[in-house]
């Protein structure tokens, strides 16, 4: 079969690498891909937001199975254009993936069906936003409405900072049309956990518990980036934990978008905060997360294609999902300066360490090939995965690999997973 990926991070790389273990698969293609892609793929120069152009290609090429990585072209719509055409997309359609397109509805919808969230209110004027803050307890969340590259998340402190906040993201527009509305919302405490689930519009099933460092620099400082490294499992996703959200958030999801007409098929990414009252939603995403599949994928003892395809025609409950009894650890290789200003376009050496090595992964998200040579292309470079029979032993392992990569202005955090360690 004939296989196109939608994407050209580090996400689409280890979707590639696990797509590629299926016999059946003889054509893989990625669009628009990255240079560690092409050793799996066929890499197609069309932009992951060109729907029409990929619901060309994939026509013309008789492909046979799509899957989205990314969600701009989930919330433009690629899974309807794709469906429109006959053609089989794993994703959600337009009026599903809102829940990742949009905060706001996503927020009303677990107001309506009491599903655990934070407290909050939603502005469409700046004047109303500063207004409401007046009364606010801090330290208290800005969060743009729409799509921001998982950096439209603001934590203010103060008074004053939210009101900079609100500028900087209804009036200034750092964000984008993302900014149009806002949602301001009561600051949680607790672990932050990500679970990533298979969803078939009517039934879900949960992955193996990843958690994510989010800020740019050790210790959580820093900015919001879209995820400098990651863990999985976590340790602080407990089974009760487990119990309480596949009853209580879950399956409920999925009730409340088939509920409203919206059957969501393709991949839930729930974030969680366990809080002490209970675990409760952070955000919906509406695809795999990255890097959390750089660690999930790994572990996953199942065929990617067989469970895409389960989920396309609604026999999600006749899959037993199983993942390997280990642990995966992925450090982020940025570029000095990211998420702001950052220079792109040196060398990178030593990829040839991670050949036939056992127990260690390396996923390309900012690459490219200029000649023969890969060189950086992005703010998040490439994710660095190992894993290990503990969350300790992949650790010690994912920092190892990381000194075998070198590029000029080479960036990481030093603290990925030091949580399992205290």
């Amino acid at each position: 079969m004939k296989v196109l990926i939608i994407g050209s991070g580090g996400r689409e790389h280890a979707i590639a690498w696990k797509v590629r273990q299926n016999k059946t698969v003889s054509k893989l293609y990625c669009a628009p891909g990255n240079a560690g892609i092409a050793e799996y793929a066929e890499c197609v120069a069309i932009s992951a937001t060109d729907l029409l152009g990929l619901a060309d290609f994939a026509q013309n090429e008789k492909i046979d199975l799509t899957i989205v990585g990314m969600d701009d072209p989930l919330v433009g719509g690629v899974v309807d254009v794709f469906e429109e055409r006959g053609l089989r997309i794993f994703g959600p359609s337009k009026n599903a993936a809102i829940l990742e397109g949009s905060k706001a509805f996503s927020k009303d919808l677990m107001k309506k069906y009491a599903i655990p969230t934070a407290a909050y209110e939603t502005f469409d004027q700046p004047s109303e936003a500063l207004k409401y803050l007046a009364s606010c307890e801090y330290p208290i969340v800005l969060k743009a409405d729409g799509l921001a590259l998982g950096k439209g998340v603001l934590i203010c402190n103060s008074y004053d900072e939210a009101v900079k906040g609100v500028k900087a993201i209804m009036e200034d527009k750092q964000f984008g049309s993302a900014g149009d509305r806002l949602v301001i919302e009561e600051f949680m405490t607790g672990r932050e956990v990500s679970v990533l689930a298979f969803c078939d519009g009517t039934h879900i099933i949960p992955m193996t518990s990843a958690q994510d460092h989010k800020r740019a620099k050790d210790q959580d400082q820093g900015l919001n980036t879209g995820g400098m490294g990651t863990f999985s499992p976590s340790p602080f996703y407990t089974d009760d934990v487990d119990q309480f959200c596949k009853k209580y958030i879950y399956q409920s999801t999925i009730d409340a978008m088939k509920a409203e007409g919206r059957d969501f098929v393709g991949i839930l990414f729930v974030g969680l905060m366990l809080t002490e009252k209970g675990p409760k939603v952070l955000e919906y995403n509406a695809r795999f997360g990255d890097p959390e599949a750089q660690v999930i994928l790994p572990r996953m003892k199942n065929d990617l294609v067989e469970i895409c395809e389960a989920c396309i025609d609604g026999k999600l409950d006749q899959v037993n999902l199983m993942f390997e009894d280990n642990a995966a650890v992925c450090v982020i290789l940025a570029s000095e300066g990211y998420p702001e200003h950052y220079e792109k376009g040196f060398a990178i050496r030593g990829l040839e360490h991670f050949q036939n090595k056992e127990d260690y992964f390396v996923f390309h998200a900012g690459t490219k090939f200029i000649g023969q040579e890969v060189v950086t292309n992005g703010g998040r470079v490439i994710g660095v995965t190992a894993t290990g029979n503990t969350l300790i032993d992949a650790r010690r392992k994912a920092y190892e690999a990381t000194t075998w990569v070198h590029y000029d202005n080479k960036y990481m955090r030093t603290d990925i997973g030091k949580a399992i360690e205290e």
